[in-house]
């Protein structure tokens, strides 16, 4: 079984900043990618950034300077730094990897993340 758990989401209010951590756990073999989702109450979900196995990173164009997503490979695990929080990024916030070999992607639960204005 392989777990995903995500912690560090909260009540936040605007202007400051959160750090969520994304722990991988179980029978896996090794990580390739790493990446962040939210849906917001009536939208659709949306990639808010992603890293790659080498370090290569993305981001949605609305948080581009604002947030920073990295990975412990070490610790399986991933983060995403968020600052200068807005109202429009309060959602529940995802993990999903995928893993070498295979063409499942593993998802977490999911961390509410608050920012009030």
């Amino acid at each position: 079984q392989v777990q995903l758990v995500e912690s560090g989401g909260g009540l936040v209010q605007a202007g400051g900043s959160l750090r969520l951590s994304c722990a991988v756990s179980g029978r896996i073999f090794s990580i390739n990618t790493m990446g962040w989702y939210r849906r917001a109450p009536g939208k659709q979900r949306e990639l808010v950034a992603g890293i790659s196995s080498g370090g290569s990173t993305n981001y949605a164009d609305s948080v581009k300077g604002r947030f920073t997503i990295s990975r412990d490979n070490a610790k399986n695990t991933a983060y995403l730094q968020m600052n200068s929080l807005k109202a429009e990024d309060t959602a529940v916030y995802c993990c999903k990897v995928t893993v070498w070999g295979s063409s499942y992607d593993y998802w977490g639960q999911g961390t509410q993340v608050t920012v009030s204005s």
